[in-house]
This record gives structure tokens, sequence and C-alpha cells, in this order.
């Protein structure tokens, strides 16, 4: 049987979440989930992402793309300066309401979807699925994450592929809380998901990703089963 999508997957809340979508939808044996390595800090989320694909049985595939971030002054890279201990909101404030975060890695997204178009194209699937979510686009922070990059990227792979596969982000326009909460509902193993940017033993609880995990599932009524 022919592959039907492919997923990018970080091993965190939202891909994992994305992931579940697409195997309730097609079937683990249609779903290949899609993990890039490109300079990160540390691996936790990669483990994560080993796990998570082996707890839905799918085909899972990894690629390096390492040197593409040399020139990067990225906090979430290897090398560079540390990450800060602030929710995003903070963040959000001191770029007086838009801009890019110090986590933001240039164009990543778009990066990772013109790879997974490659492999899809590949292994004959239909659709990526990535893992992008309105609080993620707030005030522009990732821009790879708005609805307006979206659609364009949507319509470039559509376009560069012969027509033959599209693109889609189904948590486009949910916050991190509803994010969880359809995870929750589809019991994606959220316990085997890694979120922090410190590649520490515990989460740190303190950077803005871990903020917002907390407060997600905090919101919905739910204990955090990874810590």
């Amino acid at each position: 049987m022919n592959k039907k999508a492919v997923v990018l997957l970080s091993g965190g809340i939202d891909s994992t979440t994305c992931l579940a979508l697409a195997v309730e939808k097609y079937g683990k044996e249609s779903v290949v989930g899609l993990s890039l390595r490109y300079g990160q800090k540390h691996i936790r989320e990669i483990e994560s992402s080993r796990k998570v694909a082996q707890f839905y049985g799918i085909d899972h595939i990894e690629r390096d793309l390492d040197s593409i971030y040399d020139y990067s002054d990225c906090t979430l890279l290897s090398g560079n300066a540390d990450i800060k201990h602030q929710s995003y909101s903070e963040q959000l404030g001191d770029l007086e309401g838009e801009g890019t975060v110090d986590t933001y890695v240039p164009f990543r997204n778009g990066l990772f979807l013109a790879v997974a178009s490659a492999i899809a194209l590949s292994v004959k699937a239909e659709v990526i699925y990535y893992g992008a979510h309105a609080d993620d686009a707030a005030g522009r922070v990732y821009p790879d994450c708005t609805p307006e990059f979206k659609d364009a990227m949507n319509k470039a792979i559509y376009e560069g592929s012969g027509r033959l596969l599209k693109m889609e982000a189904p948590l486009l326009h949910m916050n991190k809380a509803e994010v969880v909460k359809t995870g929750a509902e589809l019991k994606a193993p959220y316990e085997l998901t890694w979120s922090c940017y410190e590649g520490l033993q515990n989460p740190c609880g303190e950077c803005g990703t871990c903020i917002d995990r907390k407060a997600a599932f905090e919101i919905n009524g739910l204990i955090d089963p990874a810590n």
C-alpha cells in the first residue's frame, strides 16, 4: 500500500498531536514520521520523536541538516547564547507586540517542509502535516507558523509537486490548550514527548515552551504525564 501522509515529527506536543490525527485518518501503515536535526543544543526531542513513532508503529525517517544554520545566532542552536527563561507573552511585550523571538530558527518550517515534500513525493504520499498553531503565530514571533505562510507554502508545494502533493496544518487555528485537548481526546502519548528548550534530565519549567505547556494542561484540568 502506498504511503498517504508524511508528518513532521519533532517529539513535542504539537507534532505528536498532528501524528495522532494523521494515524486516525490514514491508519498507521500509511503514515511516515520525519524528524530533522538542525544543530539544536540537545537531542532530547529527537529521542522523543523515536519513542512516539515506535508507540504508533509507523515508519520513521531521520535526516541531518546541521550545517544549514552555521551562520545563525538563534539561541536554540548549539554554541549560541543561552535561552531566555521568559514566557512568550513577556518576550512579545519586549518586542512591542510584533517581531521574532531569539528562539526563531530562520525559515525552519520552510526548510523542513521542502525536505518533507521531496520525501513525500518519493514515497508517494499525498499530504504533509506540520504542527503550527495560533500561539506560535501570535505577533509573528514565529512567522513560519502564520496562516499566510501556510497558504503560500501550500501553494508552492502543490504547484512544485506537479499538483500531486498538499500540505496541511490541522492545528493552525488552535491555541496550545486546544491542541492539548485534541491530543488528549485522541489518547496521544504525551508522556513520551519533550518540549523544554533545555536538554536537561528534567524540563526546566522556566523557558517559554515549558511555561506554555504547563498552562495548556492546567487549562484542561489535566496533569502533564511527562512531569
